[in-house]
């Protein structure tokens, strides 16, 4: 016999998974398609290097420019006989860590940032605001190659920076959300009940405005794959023999008309992390927007 606690719980399972929030976002089917394909991108990088008889850093000289599938290399080898399916798993893993690290601690920084000022508002929300306007006033790409440039290159290193790079995009749109949301009623009747600043920032404001949040911060992480891919591109990232996806396109660039595989097998990765991601983005816009059952 069911306790009326486990009928509760079952009927929040069902509500969850009947909801209007996830029938939306399964009619996107790009959207759909973006999670499949991140859901394999990533089972691949965590399993792949696995089930491969060779590790990233093996060399074997007798099968340099081999192309792929010849013989046990599946993607085929580089310059040095090193398989390009285990590097190209491993340095998933690297892209992909430093890809979702940045999204978090970006949305961490512009999410602060943003309710601070949009809660405020006035003197605080404006100097807030124009510390964003000065960060964004730089072009994105040159400050985070200068950065990279004095910092002594590592994936923790290089997740900082373009963290440090990408946040205030995040913040303007938490900034925007938060001050259309602070004259709403239940604002109102929080001041009248004598809530603290900070109850009504992190329990009232900020459950209300995840929404824009949470779709910045999808489209943060092919931002920062992307960003990632092109520093260690130029050689300011990820150095070798740690293998990236950038990094790996740096190495191919001068094969492109004898081993052109070397640079298309992480170049067509790269297009689908990013594209899946942006995808994604884009599903769960139309997801979280009511407005779209009107359509």
């Amino acid at each position: 016999m069911s306790t009326p606690l486990s009928q509760t719980a079952q009927a929040e399972r069902t509500r969850w998974w009947q909801s209007r929030t996830v029938r939306r976002f399964a009619r996107h089917r790009l959207a759909v398609l973006g999670v499949v394909l991140i859901t394999f991108l990533t089972l691949a990088c965590v399993i792949g290097p696995h089930l491969l008889p060779f590790d990233e850093l093996y060399i074997d000289l007798r099968a340099r420019f081999a192309p792929p599938l010849t013989g046990s290399h599946i993607l085929g080898t580089d310059p040095l006989g090193r398989d390009i399916a285990a590097r190209l798993f491993m340095a998933g893993r690297i892209s992909l860590l430093v890809g979702f690290a940045a999204m978090l601690l970006s949305t961490a920084i512009g999410t602060a940032i943003g309710i601070v000022a949009g809660y405020y508002g006035g003197r605080i929300g404006a100097a807030l605001m124009r510390f964003v306007d000065a960060f964004l006033s730089f072009p994105s790409i040159f400050l985070l190659l200068a950065l990279a440039a004095f910092i002594k290159p590592s994936p923790i290193m290089i997740t900082v920076i373009i963290a440090v790079t990408s946040w205030m995009e995040i913040a303007r749109i938490v900034e925007a959300e938060v001050r259309s949301l602070r004259e709403r009623d239940f604002m109102l009747a929080a001041r009248m009940l004598g809530l603290s600043s900070r109850t009504m920032m992190l329990h009232e404001l900020l459950p209300n405005a995840i929404g824009p949040i949470i779709v910045a911060a999808t489209l943060t992480v092919a931002r920062a794959i992307l960003l990632e891919a092109y520093v260690s591109f130029l050689g300011y990232g990820i150095q070798p023999p740690l293998p990236s996806w950038g990094n790996m396109l740096n190495g191919a660039q001068q094969y492109l008309a004898s081993a052109p595989w070397l640079a298309i097998v992480p170049g067509v990765t790269i297009t689908l992390a990013v594209t899946s991601f942006n995808f994604i983005g884009d599903g769960l816009r139309d997801a979280l927007d009511a407005r779209s059952d009107l359509h």
